[in-house]
């Protein structure tokens, strides 16, 4: 594993229960950084935290992402445990299922917009005044290939993940004076527990489209993630970084 330096850091990881976010939280402890667990289920937090803990400062926070009360409280929370926050990792999504775009029901459509695009807003419209004031920050927002191309039977999931993409692009800008960088990755899918809320054939499919001929590894996620959140990534903002294995090279 390549050293990265995130000494004296303090970074945010939502959906970091498991998965890419328990991943990368791991990668992120073992450059030095101290890391705050967001998810909503707080069973897997304890569980997390219980053996993330053991690598470095580890501390948790359950989280509705979807309402910016909570949001907001959890930031103000990591402050008072952590004294600053430098990274958020916004990580956490969900698939909603598969399914024609007009067999989708209304409700789940909705739901997935909200965790996938509308959450990550809110988590950067909390932290990122406060990264302005410290001068420093970066965050990652983790996206999908989905949202480059546009997977069938997924249009909420492709339409949240290019949401994101859009997102990232447009605060990339804003912030590009304020010594807070802000980049996204698109990975193609990686083996966890999000294939449990799909069909076989759209595993399938996925597959298929990769020329790696394998699905991403979680830890080969957390070492970008790394990268773009530590000083060594100073001339990248609003830019997507691509995990796909090759199947999408732009």
């Amino acid at each position: 594993m390549n050293q990265i330096d995130l000494q004296g850091r303090v970074a945010v990881i939502t959906g970091g229960a498991r998965g890419i976010g328990y991943a990368a939280a791991e990668r992120m402890l073992k450059s030095g950084a101290e890391v705050s667990l967001w998810d909503i289920d707080a069973a897997r937090l304890a569980e997390a935290a219980a053996i993330l803990g053991k690598l470095g400062k580890v501390t948790t926070e359950t989280v509705e992402l979807t309402d910016e009360a909570s949001v907001e409280a959890a930031a103000q929370s990591v402050v008072e445990k952590h004294g600053k926050i430098d990274i958020l990792v916004n990580n956490a999504g969900i698939t909603g299922g598969n399914g024609k775009t007009w067999e989708l029901a209304t409700d789940v459509w909705r739901r997935v917009i909200d965790v996938n695009l509308v959450g990550p807003f809110l988590t950067c419209k909390s932290i990122a005044p406060r990264m302005i004031a410290n001068g420093w920050g970066r965050i990652v927002n983790v996206a999908s290939i989905a949202g480059k191309e546009g997977n069938p039977n997924a249009s909420h999931y492709s339409a949240s993940k290019a949401g994101l993409i859009g997102l990232t692009k447009s605060l990339g800008k804003e912030l590009a004076q304020a010594g807070v960088l802000v980049n996204a990755i698109t990975p193609a899918a990686a083996k966890t527990e999000i294939f449990n809320q799909m069909k076989q054939e759209h595993i399938d499919f996925m597959l298929s489209r990769i020329p790696m001929g394998r699905f991403l590894e979680v830890d080969e996620a957390a070492a970008m993630i790394a990268w773009l959140s530590s000083a060594d990534c100073a001339f990248s903002t609003g830019a997507v970084f691509d995990l796909s294995g090759g199947r999408a090279v732009y």
